[in-house]
């Protein structure tokens, strides 16, 4: 399809603007453009039709199925949406008086006392503005208490090799060498060597539990008190709450902090329908080093206050505050009740999905899985040539998002699979015939697959060309 600019005809336009109703302010010469900027002109039946035909080449939880591993692409209910455009809201500036904002001080109060509930934290900061924010900030927790501590010998960050990427990418980011524990045989940290790794200079562990091949460890209160014992931290890398919230806590486990999704796990919009926002919950002892400011409650008034020792600022005034609207509609709306049902909810559906497939695909674990499983396409792409990323491609001809593909690195040929809570039983049939028929189609005739998808508006572009070199600005052809 024509780009924007492709559409665009001199002298055509949309906008109908009301006649000025403020004293005009002329804006000095030093800050004026000497050319106007590039815009498309446009009308706006054509500027319409050009984004509905943007929204038919995407795909999206209300177009189909959107299995996409440790990402929780959950159906976000609109009560959410409404909650969050309420005008006390949308129309609240950062910089007014806090007496003057005392209902939105109330939601990020709230916000902070279910979080930490369902946690089992002390504690939360509300400023970062994604996962990997998070990650950082909860890092900087760690190496304040150390640092305040005059303990500074701890320079290492202990991450499991089945880690999410941003894991070691967030422990530099804070000065620290990342330190790889190898998992076993069963998917999980090998206990040995997580004891060979740790020793005096051991800041912490990041660690996700239910892990990223989708398994629950069995010895992490284990894991945690080895990290303790040598007397570092254990932070909890939020991405895979969705499988155990409301059902067990971090903070019960061992961990001293942990970061959030709340655009995975509490149901606000992810990825391009983002912001995104990755609150840090921390124990009592950490609390000092939290990002500020914070809500406090004083003769009840809600008001604002840096914490002692703060870390300073991470995100401009208290975080992408619609965000946490969102989220708390859906905690309260949920309860006490739903929030361990959407996650048992979730651990059904992955679970009935694999045993479907189990005894076709090769799974990378055996035994009941959490709120995601991963497939390893090795013998299939042997026997074959069929690849995972062939597979996961064919999917699309079928209306199914592709699953997260080559990830964990540890598995070879990886599709991981997470389809949620909010997946019909009939959905999940669906999607088990379409795996199973593709697997015929690859023992048949593989060279098919090869050219998938053979249906959607783009085949396969480029990928490697396109992440190494994008096209991120449009160039017009010269007259």
């Amino acid at each position: 399809m024509e780009l924007i600019f492709e559409r665009s005809h001199v002298g055509r336009g949309c906008s109908v603007l009301p006649a000025c109703d403020v004293p005009a302010y002329d804006v000095p010469e030093s800050l004026c453009r000497k050319s106007a900027p590039m815009l498309p002109e446009i009308a706006e039946v054509d500027l319409g039709r050009h984004y509905t035909q943007l929204a038919k080449q995407t795909h999206g939880v209300n177009d189909g199925f959107y299995p996409l591993g440790s990402c929780t692409m959950k159906y976000n209910p609109r009560v959410n949406e409404e909650m969050a455009a309420l005008p006390g809201f949308t129309k609240i500036h950062p910089l007014q008086p806090v007496e003057t904002a005392q209902g939105c001080l109330e939601v990020l109060a709230r916000a902070e006392s279910t979080l930490s509930e369902i946690t089992g934290m002390d504690r939360v900061t509300l400023q970062p503005a994604a996962g990997a924010h998070g990650e950082y900030t909860g890092l900087l927790l760690i190496r304040a208490y150390h640092l305040s501590r005059g303990d500074t010998a701890r320079t290492k960050i202990i991450v499991p090799d089945s880690a999410h990427g941003t894991n070691p990418a967030s422990a530099t980011m804070c000065g620290y060498t990342v330190v790889s524990v190898p998992s076993d045989a069963d998917g999980c940290v090998d206990l040995d060597g997580l004891r060979a790794a740790v020793g005096p200079d051991t800041a912490g562990l990041m660690l996700t539990n239910p892990n990223t091949v989708g398994l629950f460890d069995k010895n992490i209160l284990e894991i945690t008190q080895i990290v303790h014992d040598a007397g570092g931290l254990c932070y909890y890398d939020g991405a895979n709450l969705n499988a155990v919230m409301g059902v067990v806590r971090p903070g019960d486990m061992g961990f001293d902090c942990v970061h959030l999704n709340l655009h995975k796990t509490f149901s606000t919009p992810h990825g391009g329908g983002g912001p995104g926002s990755g609150p840090v919950g921390c124990k009592a002892f950490l609390a000092p080093f939290l990002p500020g400011p914070v809500v406090v409650k004083k003769d009840g008034q809600y008001d604002l206050q840096m914490p002692e020792q703060t870390v300073g600022r991470v995100r401009t005034f208290y975080g992408n505050f619609l965000v946490v609207v969102k989220a708390l509609t859906y905690i309260l709306t949920l309860g006490k009740e739903g929030i361990p049902e959407a996650s048992t909810g979730a651990v059904l559906n992955a679970n009935y999905l694999m045993h479907q497939l189990e005894g076709h695909y090769d799974m990378a674990y055996h035994g009941p899985c959490m709120h995601e499983f991963v497939m390893t396409l090795e013998t299939l792409k042997k026997e074959t040539g069929v690849s995972a990323m062939d597979v996961a491609k064919r999917l699309i001809d079928f209306g199914i998002h592709p699953p997260t593909m080559y990830f964990p690195l540890i598995v070879h040929e990886a599709l991981m699979v997470e389809p949620t809570e909010t997946e019909s039983r009939e959905t999940l049939d669906h999607a088990a015939q379409v795996f199973l028929e593709i697997l015929q189609e690859a023992r048949k005739d593989p060279e098919s697959l090869h050219e998938a998808p053979h249906n959607a508006p783009i085949g396969r572009p480029d990928e490697v060309g396109a992440a190494r070199h994008p096209v991120l600005r449009y160039t017009p052809v010269e007259a």
